[in-house]
């Protein structure tokens, strides 16, 4: 195969994608070529910078030099997060990078993004050899504690969860329906962060210390941007800001810590492995995805990978949110089962909702339908493939792999296709990686559980 003039090759194409370009293939063909040195750093809270060095084509490769770096900046972004980009290289390169994350640019929603995040206008900055930042990281060792009488809580999308644990070990645990997504009153979800905290308490002889597992970008434990509170006003913000640290107060002055649900599972992974290099991937209404290294800490990172490249092909499927195409949220999430359904040759009615049109595929699949089966074989292909650009930026040696999506027979076939293209197609990280699910408990508790292990009391 050929795109903007790099060949590149692999075996297992998609079933169902034959288009699929896999961002992570071409990038390796293409850096065979390159040899002009190009440097990134993405500077984020504190001073913390993340710093990537690259190369870049010469003459002939114009096109080419601006996907790959455009690609690899946004790659960046949202697995690292930050408020200001250096650039070090080629400048035209540079120059369309700027104008793309202008206010008009094609990247502006990306650029918005980190301005709500980090309350200051993203920042693309061309510098030379001397003036390019050192990298500055800074790990977090939060999380495997067990001492003491400690609340886990998860909030979810559509249910929330907690546990109340004594000395590693859980007395109760309740999971309640809430509706956060759709309401504006942040009162809404203040009350049933509170009823969850409370109905904990109630069961332990005092308590030590909470853990929150919340999905949202945070900066200590202040949300700044989830998806929990998307349809609160700007004019509430701060409220949000503060909401599990004055939900704690209603329970005594005990420590609270809030970690993104991504980490939290990645945590809770190698909690129950009893190793790091853990990443979690979850395939739900999105894809979430959380990371602990060998120590076991958590990165610091956005590691938001809903938004990162995936397939480089010009006409992929586009994110209706960000308005960019071919990222992990249509690749990894039941958009993309509901979006491969018509090239299965599966009709579904625009009168059922996401999930429900999720539910009405899982359904063929447990029945045994070939072609709702090559939806979840042909997730696991792009699995596989998106694993060896993960890899660029993260340490894996264990994948869990979670969410809704991965349930049942379709879930048994989305890790048995990319253990499968992996043997294939990527021998070394094939030695290198385990990719499993997590069995029903850890699934159904273990979130709730890991979050209450996160404070050190």
């Amino acid at each position: 195969m050929q795109y903007l003039g790099i060949s590149f090759q692999f075996k297992n194409q998609p079933l169902l994608d034959p288009d699929f370009i896999p961002f992570g293939v071409w990038a390796q063909a293409y850096l065979k070529g390159a040899d002009e040195p190009f440097r990134i750093a993405v500077e984020r809270d504190h001073g913390l910078i993340s710093v990537y060095e690259t190369r870049l084509r010469g003459r002939g490769f114009e096109a080419a030099n601006y996907r790959y770096a455009e690609r690899m900046v946004k790659l960046l972004l949202w697995s690292v997060g930050g408020h200001k980009v250096y650039l070090n290289g080629n400048q035209d390169v540079i120059a369309k990078i700027r104008a793309a994350y202008a206010p008009t640019g094609e990247r502006a929603f990306d650029a918005g993004f980190m301005r709500d995040v980090y309350e200051r206008p993203l920042k693309i900055v061309s510098c030379d050899d001397a003036a390019f930042p050192r990298a500055n990281e800074r790990t977090l060792h939060v999380g495997g504690h067990t001492n003491g009488c400690r609340i886990g809580f998860d909030a979810g999308g559509s249910d929330r969860k907690v546990s109340a644990v004594i000395d590693g070990k859980t007395v109760y645990s309740e999971e309640v329906v809430w509706h956060p997504k759709t309401s504006e009153d942040p009162q809404y979800q203040y009350d049933g962060i509170v009823a969850a905290f409370q109905a904990a308490a109630a069961k332990l002889p005092r308590v030590d210390g909470i853990g929150v597992s919340s999905a949202g970008v945070f900066i200590g434990n202040a949300p700044m941007v989830s998806s929990l509170f998307i349809k609160v006003p700007k004019e509430r913000r701060e409220e949000v800001k503060t909401i599990y640290d004055r939900a704690a107060m209603e329970i005594g002055n005990v420590p609270i810590v809030v970690a993104n649900d991504g980490d939290v599972t990645a945590l809770a992974g190698s909690m129950s492995l009893g190793r790091g290099c853990v990443m979690g991937l979850a395939m739900g209404t999105s894809e979430a995805v959380g990371y602990v290294d060998q120590a076991g800490n958590i990165l610091g990172w956005f590691n938001e990978l809903a938004f990162a490249p995936v397939d480089l092909y010009e006409s992929a499927a586009r994110d209706e949110w960000s308005t960019d195409a071919g990222v992990g949220c249509k690749y990894f999430s039941q958009d993309a089962v509901i979006r491969l359904a018509p090239a299965a040759g599966i009709a579904l009615s625009d009168k059922l909702t996401l999930a429900e049109k999720l539910k009405e595929v899982q359904k063929l699949a447990e029945s045994g339908h070939a072609p709702a089966l090559d939806i979840f074989r042909t997730i696991g292909v792009y699995l596989a493939h998106t694993l060896c650009l993960y890899e660029t930026l993260y340490d894996i040696r264990s994948l869990l792999v979670l969410g809704r999506v991965a349930s049942g027979t379709g879930g048994d076939l989305i890790v048995s296709e990319c253990r499968r293209v992996l043997r294939e197609e990527y021998p070394a990280l094939n030695e290198k990686l385990t990719v499993t699910l997590p069995d029903e408990k850890f699934r159904r508790v273990g979130q709730a559980m890991a979050a209450a292990s996160l404070p050190e009391v």
